[in-house]
């Protein structure tokens, strides 16, 4: 019961804090608390919305960096993108606001922190562990993709872990808009698709290959195609030279999910709603997309 009540508690406080949508929101509406983290262009502060006491993620970006980077339309996309999507598995970003020098974008809190901070301290994650996350990242896909909404994105820096145990992609900065396909290469060199890769167009299932690599750093500790040098990266995804190695061991359920999701062909990649019927997923993963730790 104490859940559902919280729940309602934070529904309410988000509605609150949304509702200042429509209103110009300045530093002064904000008691500022501790440093949560620092990114390429700025931090993120722990923050209290005065007028509804909700408890927030600040962060803060300096624009003669974003300018500096030539980021400012990234920005302005990313803000776009993400204040309009509402699924659990996907960070809040209440609004924004800016001044002379700053940008401060108003997200949700997600009060256990850094998913790959987790994965370094356990080194990888238990099958029951993998599949809850790896299932939970299916919906929020699924739910973008319905909103012709590609990530590009998916890895383990740019998820964040809820009050809960619940994970929530936090990081739109490489997603589109798009209804057709598109040919930027962008995202990180472990997670890219060989169509990136090849520089040929791309569509949403690139999001499905991401997911499958994911899956995989998350039972062996390392992406699967990692290499000392950038240019055997490179091969060894155009190639598909997936290797599952005999430690730690892992399910023949699990690699057999991996091997349908990293397939070359992105029109042959195991679709997310048949992801979600998986047998390693219907058997491991935590049906509330909670996992306990």
């Amino acid at each position: 019961m104490a859940i559902s009540a919280e729940n309602q508690q934070h529904e309410k406080a988000s509605t609150e804090v949304s509702a200042g949508e429509n209103k110009r929101w300045t530093l002064n509406d904000f008691d500022i608390g501790k440093p949560l983290g620092r990114g390429k262009f700025g931090h993120v502060y722990l923050a209290r919305e005065k007028r509804s006491n909700h408890i927030v993620a600040l962060k803060v970006l300096f624009k003669s960096q974003l300018q500096q980077s030539q980021v400012e339309h990234q920005l302005r996309r990313e803000v776009e993108i993400q204040s309009h999507l509402r699924h659990p598995n996907i960070l809040r970003l209440y609004g924004y606001f800016y001044d002379q020098k700053r940008v401060y974008l108003i997200l949700e809190y997600a009060a256990k922190g850094e998913l790959y901070k987790e994965l370094q301290k356990c080194k990888y994650f238990s099958e029951r562990r993998a599949a809850t996350y790896v299932a939970s990242l299916a919906r929020a896909l699924i739910y973008c993709h319905g909103k012709h909404v590609i990530h590009r994105d998916i890895k383990p820096e740019n998820l964040l872990i809820g009050a809960q145990g619940e994970l929530k992609i936090a990081d739109f900065g490489w997603s589109v808009h798009t209804f057709n396909r598109r040919r930027t290469m962008c995202g990180t060199l472990d997670y890219l698709p060989p169509e990136m890769v090849e520089s040929v167009e791309h569509d949403a299932s690139v999001d499905i290959w991401s997911l499958g690599i994911l899956c995989y750093e998350f039972l062996y500790g390392v992406p699967p195609f990692e290499a000392k040098e950038h240019s055997d990266t490179y091969r060894r995804i155009v190639q598909v030279d997936l290797k599952f190695p005999p430690k730690p061991i892992v399910s023949s359920a699990a690699k057999d999910l991996i091997s349908q999701m990293l397939v070359k062909d992105s029109s042959e990649r195991l679709p997310l709603h048949k992801l979600l019927e998986h047998p390693w997923i219907v058997q491991n993963a935590e049906p509330s997309g909670i996992y306990k730790y």
